[in-house]
Parts: structure tokens; sequence; C-alpha cells
């Protein structure tokens, strides 16, 4: 594999090759239907204008509640077969594997030693997982005893607050959210870099930034969004930009980039030229610390929260739009 990469030391690679694939026994996480609002989704349109926003945020369709191990969830994935869903949280170098239909731990992996790790994609049948000061990893063989390990340093550090990880199948990329700020004097943009999974290098600019003027220029002009009012005054003039990208995922009809933040409780999703599409304000009863977003192959969203003082969730919400 000619990728610039280096192997982790003889210590953590013995570590690793003697991991064995973990197999829960305790009951699985329970999972919850709300039948109070299935009238209220059944009477709407099956497809929303084009226009709309394709995704109920306030009504899950369906919620996992995940096991004590995952209060701390912080990055959420989904195998190639779209029968997991695939979770790290920011302690432990371990991945889980949820049952997408059950919402079980099935399966535990140890990769690594623990470490803030923010982000988890499976990108072309290769695993990545990536810590909040930007180094990614490689996890090669994973859960079999020839396991290994590939470690990417970037140009990024803990001022970048790395706290996303995407797959970008359009340009055969990963995407990089930073929390932080991208450079000097840009205090007022949020960075998103690309990753080119041929050489693995770290593209010298992001391939997107979300600006504060873009922000205000959007509801500007959107002066019927839902909830404008609310968003409006998180942006107030000579205010911090707040926003703060907790994860990110792309969208596998659209091609949109979605992008949740935990601060300031908001959903902003990009089309493909980086032009803010749409925004949405989260509801904090609902989602309480939103941390990892991903999506399965017909567009449904699963949307990962940190439970703070009670249990971890996964929520799921069918697409509501229009189908490739």
């Amino acid at each position: 594999m000619m990728f610039f990469f280096s192997s982790i030391g003889c210590e953590a690679e013995n570590e690793k090759n003697s991991e064995k694939l973990q197999y829960k026994t305790d009951p699985g996480p329970s999972v919850v239907f709300d039948t109070t609002k299935v009238m209220s989704i059944e009477n709407q349109l099956e497809f929303l204008p084009d226009n709309s926003f394709p995704y109920l945020l306030d009504l899950p369709d369906t919620t996992f509640k995940l096991p004590n191990k995952l209060r701390e969830i912080s990055g959420l994935g989904i195998d190639e077969k779209g029968e997991y869903l695939c979770a790290v949280q920011d302690e432990e170098g371990e991945l889980f594997f949820i049952n997408i239909a059950t919402g079980e731990v099935e399966k535990e992996v140890r990769f690594h030693k623990d470490g803030d790790y923010e982000g988890v994609e499976i990108a072309a049948g290769r695993v990545f997982i990536i810590k909040s000061t930007g180094t990614l990893y490689e996890v090669t063989n994973i859960g079999e005893e020839k396991q290994e390990l590939l470690k990417y340093k970037f140009d990024l550090n803990k001022n970048s607050d790395v706290e996303g990880l995407g797959y970008d199948p359009l340009e055969n990329r990963l995407l990089i959210s930073c929390k932080g700020k991208v450079g000097k004097g840009e205090e007022f943009k949020k960075g998103i870099f690309g990753v080119n999974l041929e050489t693995m290098k770290l593209d010298e600019k992001p391939a997107y930034t979300i600006s504060v003027e873009a922000v205000k220029s959007f509801l500007d002009i959107n002066k019927s969004l839902e909830k404008l009012d609310k968003l409006v005054k998180l942006f107030q003039p000579g205010e911090e930009f707040i926003f703060g990208p907790s994860g990110l995922a792309v969208h596998p009809v659209s091609g949109d980039i979605y992008i949740p933040s935990s601060v300031g409780k908001l959903m902003i999703v990009l089309d493909r030229k980086g032009k803010i599409k749409h925004m949405v304000k989260l509801k904090k009863k609902i989602h309480v610390q939103p941390e990892g977003i991903v999506f399965d192959e017909k567009g449904n969203m699963y949307l990962a929260n940190e439970g703070k003082e009670g249990k971890g969730r996964i929520h799921k919400f069918v697409y509501r739009g229009k189908s490739k």
C-alpha cells in the first residue's frame, strides 16, 4: 500500500494482535417507538417539496438507548452492507458495532490505546477513526488476528479541535470538520478539509468553510424559516461565532453535506459548492448533545447524542425527500 503513514509501535501491535472480537451477552439497549406521533407523520406528504428540509428532526422515527459504555458516544459510521452502525466514544480506543435494526451492541473491537476519538467512517471498505488532534487511524483486518493499525499525521493540532469525519464518494475523499478556527485571522470561519484516499494527503486549503457572514446572509434571505427568531439570536452582531461542527456526513442521494453543531443546537446543510442550503434549529430535549451523524443508502439519517447525565442515544429519521 503506497500511503504516507507510520506504523504504531511494537507494544501496541502486540496488544492489537491479541485482541479478540468481543460478543456482548448482556441484554441490548431498548428500541423506542414513539406511537403518539405516528398519525401526524402519516398524514404528511410522502415527499416534501423540493426546497423543504427532508427530515422531521423534532420527531425521531426510532430511538436506540445505548449502554453505559456509549454514554459519551462521539462518532458514527455505517458498514458497507448497512447492517451495523459503527461508533466510537471519546475516552476508549474501542470500536462498537451496533445492529442497525435492534440497536444492540453486538461486537466490540479494541483498535488502540485510550484517547479522545471523535469520528469514525468506513470508506471503500477501509475503517478510519480520527482523534480531536487530527491524527487519523486506519484499521485493517479489523477484529482478526492480523489486525493492523496505520497512522496518518496531518497539519492539524489540538487547536483545530477536530470533531467530524465523513466519506465523500463523489470525490473519493474523507472530509474532516474542525470545531476550532481554520487558521490565523480566521476566527469567524469553520473549516472542512479533504483527504485524498489514494494519496492519503490532506488538502492545503479547506474544501468548505462556513462563515458568520454566510450564515447571516442566509437568515436575511430566508425570512420564513422555521424558528427564525431563535436562529437569529444565535448570531448577534459582535458575538462570537458559536457554530461548532460536531460531526458531518455526505447525503447519498443529494450529495449535500450535513453538519450538526452541539453548540447552539443546530444543523447546517451545504450544497456541493459550499453554499448554505438549509439551517435547522434542533430541539434540546431530543438532541441533548449531537455528536455523530451518518446516512444509510436510502437516505435515512442516524444522529448520535451523548447522554450527559443519562444514556447516549441514536435517533433515526426517515428520509422524506426525493429518491434518485
